[in-house]
């Protein structure tokens, strides 16, 4: 069985990776001709400033007087230069951002494994291509640029990442720090005269990072005053830049500025999905090239922007990021960035139509020859025979096209030129993605096999092994010859391999498809199994069947809408509530169902509830704590009435975790204080929240191994870890769980003994124990199916319930503030990730317990639990896209990375609630001992 389960991981692990592979790899070719226009362009230098996280509404609106925080940009609006909207893609973050800005392209998911941080592919940039590019800011953004640099021009001044602190004081120093930088880099250049000849060059840029926006954002909201500050400090240093450059140019009118951001912000702090708070991003540019403020007496756009921000009346130009890339390069004359899929936005151009004409002529080239370079790629690769091109493009239509938009410019028709090379870019974007995902199908057929096979795998290993279907049935059927089989199966296997062989496959291809080869040999030698199945389920009337079918597919789109519509969770659990009136429970344990009912009712607010993180509330965490105190107390009053055994080490411990709860309690308030005071983390606090957490691991396994001492030890541990990593009504969660969860040990109890079979002891009574006697274990019934799926159900509440949604940017960073305020993305989400995952454990330990009571083997259940988790993944496979709005791709990606992460996290998880319920410390030396 350890084998089987060790293979299972590996194949989850591949099902999981398979979406990386089928939906998001690197768009990346090599091997272009870098692409410049011929004319003259009308800048010789360009300043770019990204405001990291600044949304476009909190730029462009009014304040409650109705005056502009960012005056000079407004300004700017209204008389010198063009605006718009940027439209960003997910994943909303720092790295894909700035990518898109600077190299033109869409970086794929992937990349989130490297922390934005370091080059997991090799890429041009408008840095590489420019003369000389100087840049300031965070570290995390400017060595990305500078480490994928040719040569020795790209100079980046960036402060230390420990400077990234969102618990400071005043994190407007990032700001500061970056203009104050500017001044006396160009007050020293005036004295040096290398560098002096430098500035003067052309085809240079000035990039200035400005991450203060970001992080007052992420630690005091998007509506704080700390973030409209911010804004404001960042308009006012902007104005100063531009007077500076101006001076020192000597008002040469050859500078050319572009403001912008990488990403917006949702209203609770956070980024990374495709919420228009995050994808709308302020698009300002002025100077050099650019044309002038234009007046319109009206224009539609879908959403309220412009009266809101009363710009009705100023032309508003919307934009892709990846075209700010082509726009950036055009205006200073240098080659487009070679990956660069960004259409240049010609109507922002200040210039002759020749110019304009000729710069798109200029994309139109640079992106076809990525078409080019792709197609090669992808027909080298592919058996001759196979190979299907892409029909809209091909060599004589490519040729076609370009001579007449040549024709059209040497005959200065121009707007034609223009038009026909759109079209031209279009087309090859078209071919570009045709080419990018033209083994799409033949992977997701291969991986839907491998699916769909594992779970029918599992699905007759339970039967076989764990039911009595297959016995007293007849097995005199005779048997094919199992040589036949193998001998099959390798050879489908070999010409597998060598079809992918010859046509020059990555290895991951041969893991895809090859992994079904062996899950249908051993689905197939089980063939007994499925015909005993078949043999039993003809037996039963068909309205029992078909009713069964029915009550399973609702089930499993209950929990699969549960991940659009947290309220599905709700309704579960009232359906939940009324479970003893449909078994009789109620005539037979009235105080037990009652508790279940006000317990499950009381679960299903949660799933109402806002989301976590968008209205933190300290005093409810302290709530949470003086409950847990209070239950704590009458955990411990009623054990020593009892004289339950509770000797003076166990009172001890109990001691020790009710002030592990204290001390939460305390540290959680004097951080917030601290933090709401800008006076930063105390160290006392940090170096306390540490050694709760690693205590809340160990002091568990202290305790007695009889089931509810175990039980409620782990309760403790779990939530003083809980309550520092809390900032609102989430804190309460895993205590109602907790509560379900135990009256759900006592109702399974009940029911087995409902249905007969007789239970040695009372729940108070049971042990875990590594070694259970396996002669208890009884057969699977049909009645184990609910139980399992309510450990699946249980298992999405504990996510959703606790205000998470389906979505990256539901995870709230203020969560971790007890533990480090400086960015540190992994840290960061390891924290998180626990958070997340106590809950996950609350429930696993209660079905651990769940499966003693009923004297059912682990094995079975948790087969059980696997296949209906296998069933829901692959429903989101399908429902997996890359197209559509930004917020429907990320949340289908969420949806289908959760549901594998929880497959996979699941077989963790079941290892560590064993270790946790059945593992025995002992301090004193004594020798360990397991009760059965």
């Amino acid at each position: 069985m350890l084998l089987f389960f060790t293979v299972g991981l590996l194949v989850h692990f591949v099902f999981f990776a398979s979406i990386f592979d089928i939906y998001f790899t690197s768009p990346l070719v090599h091997g272009m001709t870098p692409q410049f226009t011929p004319l003259p362009p009308p800048a010789r230098r360009l300043v770019l400033f990204v405001a990291d996280g600044l949304r476009a509404d909190a730029l462009y609106e009014l304040d409650e007087n109705g005056n502009s925080r960012a005056p000079f940009i407004r300004n700017i609006i209204m008389h010198e230069g063009s605006w718009g909207i940027s439209h960003t893609r997910v994943p909303t973050e720092s790295r894909p951002g700035h990518v898109a800005l600077i190299a033109g392209f869409y970086e794929d998911v992937s990349a989130v494994a490297r922390g934005w941080k370091e080059n997991p592919v090799e890429f041009d940039s408008l840095f590489n291509e420019s003369k000389y590019t100087w840049s300031w800011g965070s570290p995390d953004i400017l060595s990305m640029f500078a480490k994928g640099a040719t040569g020795d021009h790209v100079f980046a001044y960036s402060y230390d990442a420990n400077d990234e602190d969102f618990g400071a004081q005043d994190v407007t120093k990032l700001d500061t720090w970056v203009f104050d930088k500017i001044k006396e880099f160009f007050h020293a250049a005036r004295k040096n005269q290398s560098l002096f000849s430098k500035l003067n060059e052309e085809k240079i840029v000035f990039f200035l990072h400005l991450l203060g926006i970001d992080t007052n954002g992420h630690a005091h909201r998007p509506s704080s005053r700390e973030y409209k500050d911010n804004i404001k400090l960042v308009d006012e240093g902007i104005k100063e830049i531009v007077s500076l450059l101006k001076e020192f140019y000597g008002n040469d009118e050859k500078t050319a500025f572009v403001l912008t951001s990488d990403h917006g912000m949702t209203d609770w702090g956070s980024h990374g999905a495709g919420h228009l708070s995050e994808t709308f991003t302020p698009f300002v540019t002025w100077g050099a090239g650019i044309k002038y403020p234009q007046k319109v007496s009206a224009q539609q756009f879908d959403d309220t922007l412009l009266k809101e921000c009363k710009l009705e009346y100023w032309k508003r130009q919307d934009i892709n990021q990846a075209d700010i890339a082509p726009l950036m390069a055009s205006l200073i004359g240098v080659p487009f960035p070679l990956n660069s899929v960004g259409i240049l936005p010609v109507d922002y151009l200040n210039n002759t139509d020749v110019f304009k004409a000729e710069s798109m002529y200029t994309n139109a080239v640079q992106i076809l020859e990525q078409f080019k370079v792709k197609m090669t790629q992808k027909k080298e690769v592919t058996l001759p025979f196979l190979f299907t091109p892409f029909k809209l493009l091909s060599d004589s239509e490519q040729l076609s096209i370009l001579r007449k938009a040549r024709s059209y410019i040497k005959q200065r028709k121009y707007d034609e030129a223009i038009s026909l090379c759109k079209d031209l870019i279009h087309l090859a974007l078209k071919g570009l993605s045709y080419y990018h995902t033209y083994d799409r199908f033949f992977l997701g057929i291969s991986v839907v096999l491998g699916f769909v096979g594992w779970a029918s795998f599992a699905s007759l290993l339970i039967i076989k092994s764990h039911s009595s279907i297959t016995r007293g049935v007849s097995k005199d059927i005779k048997k094919p010859s199992g040589d036949l089989l193998t001998c099959s199966f390798v050879a489908i296997g070999v010409l597998i391999a060598f079809f992918l062989l010859i046509q020059g496959c990555p290895w991951t291809y041969y893991v895809y498809c090859l992994l079904p080869v062996p899950i249908w040999y051993a689905v197939l030698r089980e063939y007994q199994v499925f015909q005993d199945l078949v043999t039993s389920l003809l037996t039963l009337p068909l309205s029992h069947f078909v009713g069964y079918l029915l009550v399973c597919t609702l089930g499993i789109e209950v929990l699969v809408l549960s991940f659009f519509y947290r309220y599905m969770l709700t309704a579960g659990l009232i359906v939940f509530a009324g479970w003893p009136f449909i078994t009789q429970l109620w005539t037979r344990a009235k105080s037990i169902s009652l508790s279940w009912i006000f317990f499950c009712l009381l679960l299903a607010v949660f799933p109402l509830m806002p989301v976590v993180g968008r209205k933190p509330d300290i005093f409810l965490v302290m709530g949470a704590g003086l409950m847990v105190l209070l239950l704590s107390l009458f955990v411990v009053t009623s054990l020593i009435k009892r004289n339950d055994g509770f000797v003076n080490g166990e009172l001890l411990l109990h001691l020790l975790q009710m002030l592990s709860i204290v001390l939460s309690m305390c540290v959680v308030y004097s951080t917030h204080n601290s933090l709401l005071r800008k006076q930063g983390l105390p160290l006392i606090n940090q170096i306390v929240s540490w050694i709760i957490l690693a205590s809340s691991f160990v002091l568990p396994l202290l305790s007695p191994t009889v089931l509810p001492k175990r039980l409620v030890s782990i309760l403790l541990s779990s939530m003083s870890s809980y309550l520092l990593l809390s900032t609102g009504y989430e804190a309460l969660f895993p205590l109602v769980l907790s509560c379900v969860m135990f009256v759900w040990i006592y109702m399974e109890q009940e029911t087995l003994q409902q249905c007969g079979v007789a239970c040695k002891q009372k729940v108070s009574n049971i042990q875990f124990t590594y070694n259970t006697d396996i002669s208890q274990f009884r057969q699977l019934s049909l009645d184990d199916t609910r139980r399992a799926f309510f450990l699946v159900f249980f298992l999405l509440t504990a996510f959703f319930g606790t205000g998470n949604i389906a979505s990256i940017n539901s995870f709230d960073l203020a969560s971790v503030y007890c533990f480090l305020t400086i960015f540190s993305p992994f840290m960061m989400g390891a924290l998180m990730m626990w958070k997340i995952l106590i809950p996950f454990v609350l429930v696993m330990c209660a079905f651990e317990a769940v499966q003693l009571t009923t004297q059912l083997s682990s094995k079975s259940l948790f087969l059980m639990v696997l296949v209906i988790s296998d069933i829901m993944a692959l429903h989101f496979f399908f429902l997996v896209k890359d197209y559509g709005s930004w917020l429907d791709i990320g949340t289908s990606i969420s949806h289908y990375v959760i549901v594998m992460s929880m497959t996979i996290v699941l077989v963790f998880l079941n290892g560590l609630a064993q270790l946790l319920t059945t593992k025995k410390l002992k301090l004193c030396g004594k020798p360990k001992s397991h009760l059965i």
